[in-house]
C-alpha cells in the first residue's frame, strides 16, 4: 500500500485464493491450508498486501463451500481450525492481511439450523429462521412465487414431505435465511467476531445485495421495488455489522459483493456507517474498448467521491471467464447469460491485452484485486470432460451453460506433466480437475527466472505500486490523448497510458519509462500495450 497514513484497505493489492484449486499439501488431489501456507513467501514475493480466502468452512460442497454448515469450523477437505489460526499468524507475519469470506444470504441445507427446521414442521420458531411458505394451486401443488434463481436455470423454491416450500435463491441446497429475524441477525454478528478474534483483517460478505425479502413476497414487477435485491432494510444489516467491525479499533474492513447498475444505489452500501468498500463488477464485466473503459473508470470514480469510499479494481474472480480468453475473443465484455464455450479465442491478443490490463488496473485510485493465477497468464479451460464438472450452474442449466470450472482448475507450480506441483511428489490422487498439457510453459518455477513472463510483470507492477508514493488511494487526473488511448496522471509525476487503438501512438513528454507491459515500436506505443511514465 502506498499511503501508510490511511487505512490499509483503501490502497491494498489483494490477491484472492480459491482454496480448493492453490495448492495441495496432502496429495488427495484438492487444495487445502497446509499447500497455502507452504506458498506464503509466494504470495509475500508476488507483491500483495492481503489475500481474500473463498469459503473454507464446514461444507457438503454443493456449491464449492458456499454452502456452509458451520460457520466455526474448517472443512476436513481443506484442513483444521486450527491451521486457519496458524495461517493468518504465519501471514501477518509476512506483512500479508487475510479476509475471510462470510456468506450471509443462505446456509447449506445440512446445517443444524435447517434440520431443525425440517423436523420442527409448519409454523415453528425453527422454520422462523427461513423463508417457508405454502404452496399454490389447489393442493399447494405449485410454489409460493415464480421468483428467478440466480444461478439462471430451475425455480427458486423446494417443496418438503409436509407439504410447505422453502426459499432458495440459488441452488436447493442452499436455503435462505430470514433476516427479519433477530436470531439471524445475532449469529451473523457473533460469527464476525468470532473470526475478527482470530486476527481476520476483513470481511467479503456474498450475495450482499439480496439479504432482505418483501415480507409479503410479491412477484417481481420492472416498475415496482424489486422484492428481494436491493431492498433498503439490507442497510440496516450492514450497519449494524460496522459497529462490529468498528470494535476493533477501526483495522476492519467490511468488502460486499454488490451487482449494482444504478450507480447511486451502489453508493448506498459505501456510506460512511456502512461497508468500507464494494467490488466494482462493471470494470470487470467491461469490453476492452477505450470509451467504455473511460467510461466506466469516471463513473466510478464519481459514485466513491461523495461518500468518501475509495474504489475498487478487479478484472477476474472464481466465477468469471479468465480474462486472457475473455480478451481474446471478438466480444470482450462479459455476462453470465452470454457465458458459452467454443467461441474462438486468439489467445496472444488475449496475453497481449491482460498484459496491459494490469498495468492500467494497478495505476487506477484505490484497491485492486487480482485472481489466483492471472499473474501466470492462465486461460479459461474450457474442454474439461463433463463427467468431473462439478458448478451447479452447469448442472441446473441441463448441461448447456459450461459453469464456472473453466477459472478454478487447479495451479500450476513446477514440472512438465500434471499436477505441475498443485499436489506434492508421489500423490496418487490427480487434482479434481485436468490442467491443460500447455500449462507446463505457465509454471510459476518456470516464469520466475523469466524477465518477459506474465509473473515479472506482476511482480514489477506490484513493487513498484507499492513503493511509488502516487499510486494506490488518492486522485486522478485525465490527459488529453490521441483516439483510442486511455492516459492519466497520479500524484506527483506519475502517468499511465494504455493504447486500445489501431495504430502505435506517442507517449507524453517523460524522462523515465517505469513500466511497459510489452516492448515500444521506435519510440511509440503499440496496440494493447500500456506504459507507466514518470512525467517531464
Amino acid at each position: 500500500m502506498s499511503h501508510t497514513d490511511t487505512p490499509w484497505w483503501r490502497g491494498a493489492a489483494i490477491y484472492q485464493v480459491y482454496p480448493r484449486s492453490f495448492a495441495d499439501g496432502n496429495g488427495d488431489g484438492v487444495g487445502d491450508l497446509a499447500g497455502i501456507r507452504a506458498h506464503l513467501t509466494y504470495l509475500r514475493d508476488l507483491g500483495i498486501d492481503a489475500i481474500w480466502f473463498n469459503p473454507w468452512y464446514a461444507s457438503p460442497m454443493a456449491d464449492a463451500g458456499y454452502d456452509v454448515s458451520d460457520y466455526r469450523e474448517i472443512a476436513p477437505v481443506f484442513g483444521t481450525l486450527a491451521e486457519a489460526e496458524l495461517l493468518i499468524a504465519e501471514a501477518r507475519e509476512l506483512g500479508i492481511r487475510v479476509i475471510v469470506d462470510i456468506v450471509p444470504n443462505h446456509i447449506s441445507d445440512e446445517h443444524a439450523w435447517f434440520q431443525a427446521a425440517l423436523a420442527a414442521g409448519p409454523g415453528s420458531a425453527e422454520r422462523d429462521l427461513f423463508w417457508f411458505r405454502p404452496g399454490k394451486g389447489e393442493n399447494g401443488e405449485l410454489p409460493p412465487t415464480e421468483w428467478p434463481n440466480e444461478f439462471l436455470a430451475g425455480g427458486s423454491w423446494t417443496r418438503v414431505p409436509d407439504g410447505e416450500w422453502y426459499l432458495h435463491l440459488f441452488d436447493a441446497k442452499q436455503p435462505d435465511l430470514n433476516w427479519e429475524n433477530p436470531a439471524v441477525q445475532a449469529e451473523f454478528e457473533d460469527v464476525l467476531r468470532f473470526w475478527f478474534d482470530r486476527g481476520a483483517a476483513g470481511i467479503r460478505i456474498d450475495s450482499a445485495a439480496l439479504l432482505a425479502k418483501h415480507p409479503d413476497l410479491p412477484e417481481v414487477h420492472e416498475v415496482e421495488a424489486h422484492p428481494f435485491r436491493d431492498r433498503d432494510e439490507v442497510h440496516e444489516i450492514y450497519r449494524a455489522w460496522r459497529r462490529v467491525a468498528e470494535e476493533y479499533g477501526g483495522d476492519r474492513a467490511l468488502i460486499g459483493e454488490v451487482w449494482m447498475p444504478d450507480a447511486q444505489r451502489f453508493a448506498n452500501y459505501l456510506r460512511p456507517d456502512e461497508l468500507h468498500t464494494a467490488f466494482n463488477l462493471s470494470f470487470l464485466a467491461c469490453a476492452w474498448d477505450e470509451a467504455k473503459l473511460r467510461e466506466v473508470i469516471v463513473e466510478t470514480l464519481e459514485t466513491h467521491a461523495p461518500v468518501g469510499a475509495p474504489a475498487t479494481w478487479v478484472l477476474a474472480n472464481h466465477d468469471i471467464t479468465r480474462q486472457v480468453t475473455r480478451y481474446g475473443r471478438e466480444d470482450t465484455a462479459f455476462s453470465f447469460a452470454a457465458k458459452r464455450n467454443n467461441i474462438p479465442v486468439d489467445l496472444e491478443l488475449g496475453t497481449r491485452r491482460s498484459r496491459a490490463a494490469i498495468l492500467l488496473t494497478l495505476g487506477l485510485p484505490g484497491a485492486a484485486y487480482l485472481y489466483q493465477g492471472e499473474e501466470l497468464g492462465l486461460w479459461e479451460v474450457e474442454d474439461i470432460p463433463d463427467d468431473m464438472k462439478t458448478d451447479p450452474m452447469w448442472i441446473r442449466s441441463g448441461k448447456k451453460d459450461p459453469g464456472r470450472d473453466g477459472c478454478r482448475v487447479p495451479l500450476p507450480w513446477s514440472g512438465d506433466e500434471a499436477p505441475f506441483g498443485f499436489s506434492p511428489d508421489g500423490a496418487t490422487e490427480r487434482p479434481w480437475l485436468p490442467q491443460p498439457a500447455a500449462w507446463k510453459a505457465y509454471t510459476a518455477e518456470v516464469q520466475v527466472g523469466d524477465p518477459h513472463s506474465m509473473l515479472t510483470l506482476y511482480r514489477s507492477a506490484l513493487r513498484l505500486r507499492r513503493t511509488e508514493a502516487g499510486f494506490g488511494d488518492g486522485p486522478l487526473t485525465w490527459i488529453d490523448s490521441a483516439p483510442g488511448v486511455l492516459a492519466f496522471r497520479r500524484e506527483g509525476d506519475l502517468a499511465c497510458v494504455v493504447n486500445l487503438s489501431d495504430v502505435p501512438v506517442e507517449l507524453p513528454a517523460h524522462h523515465t519509462l517505469l513500466l511497459a507491459s510489452g516492448p515500444l515500436q521506435d519510440g511509440l506505443l503499440p496496440t494493447d500495450t500500456a506504459v507507466w511514465l514518470r512525467l517531464s
